[in-house]
């Protein structure tokens, strides 16, 4: 990890679970974390959280990463206080669950979805490649899929709504943006992170799951894969990781 000593790193969605957990995790090994969410007194609770020779290397900022407007002018703001993006970790996500994807009156829930789980991608690595390429460095974008990104589950448990066809496109995208990065002359690594079943805030009383015997990851799982990726050598590009908790049956 040394040749990221004191770079940027910027993750989304980093008020709670994956994203906390890898914005506190890349502090503590040499970054200087940028971290977005929309809930910035969660934001200052994780700053706070982290030992104080640390916290003046974490930035909390608000920014609703699906609103193109507060994307750019969050990283034109990073581009002026920092010099640029160095690592992407485009974390933010939603899902719902017991919505059906041909039901009524779902719009709302479809568009939140989408805009979140793909336009905030398309947003995110735009400004962040951008400011890899005119740089000319050799930075790393990563985005958290799922492994609903690979493979639509059987709705026995409720459907998941337009969550799987949103990561499947996660999926595509990564293979797009590994193409256009290696056409535009870059050496710009871009990875996807499946994980199954995680332990966090993105559904409703998720410890329950567990409790009923059904396996999940804890986020520092997720933040392990994040800091391996990160470590590989300039030539390695790890481009898809999927990772399943014991027993699952996805």
């Amino acid at each position: 990890m040394e040749r990221w000593q004191n770079k940027v790193a910027v993750v989304t969605g980093a008020s709670a679970g994956i994203g906390a957990a890898t914005a506190a995790d890349l502090v503590k090994n040499g970054f200087i974390v940028v971290a977005l969410a929309r809930r910035e007194e969660r934001l200052l609770a994780n700053q706070r959280a982290l030992p104080e020779n640390l916290q003046s290397q974490y930035h909390p900022r608000r920014c609703d990463v699906t609103n193109e407007d507060e994307v750019k002018n969050t990283f034109a703001w990073i581009e002026a206080k920092f010099g640029g993006t160095d690592v992407l970790v485009n974390n933010a996500g939603t899902i719902a669950m017991g919505v059906e994807l041909s039901g009524k009156d779902n719009t709302q829930t479809i568009r939140n979805i989408v805009e979140t789980n793909i336009m905030s991608v398309v947003y995110c690595v735009r400004e962040a490649f951008s400011s890899m390429k005119k740089r000319n460095f050799d930075g790393h974008i990563i985005i958290i899929n799922s492994v609903v990104g690979h493979k639509v589950p059987m709705a026995t448990a409720g459907s998941l709504n337009i969550y799987p066809p949103s990561k499947f496109a996660v999926t595509a995208m990564v293979e797009t943006y590994r193409q256009e990065f290696a056409n535009a002359g870059t050496k710009v690594k871009v990875t996807s992170i499946s994980p199954g079943g995680v332990l966090t805030e993105i559904v409703p009383n998720m410890e329950d799951f567990r409790k009923a015997g059904h396996p999940l990851l804890n986020a520092e799982d997720i933040c392990n894969a994040i800091l391996y990726v990160l470590s590989t050598p300039p030539h390695v590009q790890v481009h898809e990781l999927t990772i399943k908790p014991i027993g699952e049956k996805i």
